[in-house]
């Protein structure tokens, strides 16, 4: 075989190896096909066996459309049971009127404090359920007459629900209701039973002959005046505070006993579920009958059994 001048064998040539055929250059188009032959073997083949995905149902591509809930949102809805749309949760309602017979099987303790000719006579609603079986006047923790009786200074020193027995022979003051019978708020009481104890509360001032009546709320206020007058009271009529003298509680009008009344004062319920008004009103609005008592407590000669003078 012959050799190149650098001493390299030459490539052989069809003249020296008769049998040889040179390999012929792969054109594009088959290198392209052997490729995408080559891939057909990790191609994933269908299963003849699996059936095609199903349609996304209307319920289904409605959730996905829909914007999430926000936090709080979230926080004032209820999941419902029965696929229904999450509802809002609502304040708890009052509980409305019951009847007496929801209550019957309660021993109501509470009677009032009463005495002859005391200072003033506060008037309530009527007892709860916790001032009913205990016995003493607003004896739930959340009511403030207590405290708005001390801050006002109608008493001296702040006292307890246990005491209220002992209020007219300490501080010339009497308790007493409008209505007797106990509930676990004033929604339960009727217009009408409200109205049928203003009788009765007449009777007792007329007898007992304080010099000032409280009432203890707007609502027995209202009562009173529907009574008296025929008709609800409005709006530019209602006032807190001292009223008209024509206003006075128990007039005795007939004979020798007669007697003008006892003034009357309209006060701010006591409540805790009572809301309407911010403390420092209240405050204000006792302050001023307790002034008054204060004044009056002073001329009978401070504290101690009532006298006529």
């Amino acid at each position: 075989m012959p050799t190149s001048v650098f001493g390299l064998n030459n490539p052989p040539s069809s003249e020296d190896t008769p049998n040889f055929t040179p390999p012929q250059a792969s054109s594009q188009q088959s290198t392209s096909s052997t490729f995408n032959g080559g891939l057909e073997q990790y191609k994933c083949q269908p299963d003849s066996t699996s059936t095609p995905p199903k349609a996304p149902t209307e319920a289904q591509a409605a959730r996905h459309q829909q914007p999430p809930l926000s936090s709080s949102r979230k926080r004032k809805s209820i999941k419902s049971t029965d696929g229904a749309s999450p509802v809002k949760r609502s304040k708890r309602a009052s509980s409305g009127y019951a009847p007496p017979s929801k209550y019957a099987h309660l021993v109501n303790k509470l009677t009032d404090s009463l005495a002859p000719n005391l200072i003033c006579v506060f008037i309530g609603l009527n007892p709860g359920i916790r001032t009913a079986t205990t016995g003493h006047a607003y004896n739930h923790p959340s009511n403030l007459f207590w405290k708005l009786l001390y801050k006002s200074k109608c008493t001296p020193r702040l006292c307890r629900a246990e005491e209220d027995g002992d209020m007219p022979k300490l501080y010339n003051l009497g308790l007493t209701n409008i209505v007797s019978r106990p509930t676990k708020d004033g929604s339960e009481l009727s217009k009408a039973e409200m109205d049928a104890g203003v009788a009765e509360l007449e009777a007792k001032v007329a007898m007992q002959r304080p010099e000032s009546v409280a009432i203890v709320g707007k609502s027995i206020w209202e009562s009173i005046w529907r009574v008296r007058h025929g008709t609800n009271i409005k709006k530019d009529q209602f006032r807190y505070g001292w009223q008209d003298d024509s206003e006075r509680m128990g007039v005795v009008e007939a004979g020798e006993e007669s007697w003008p009344g006892s003034r009357l004062f309209v006060a701010t319920t006591t409540s805790g579920l009572a809301a309407g008004m911010r403390p420092h009103e209240k405050e204000e609005i006792w302050k001023e009958l307790g002034d008054w008592v204060v004044e009056r407590r002073t001329r009978r000669g401070n504290q101690g059994v009532p006298t006529n003078d």
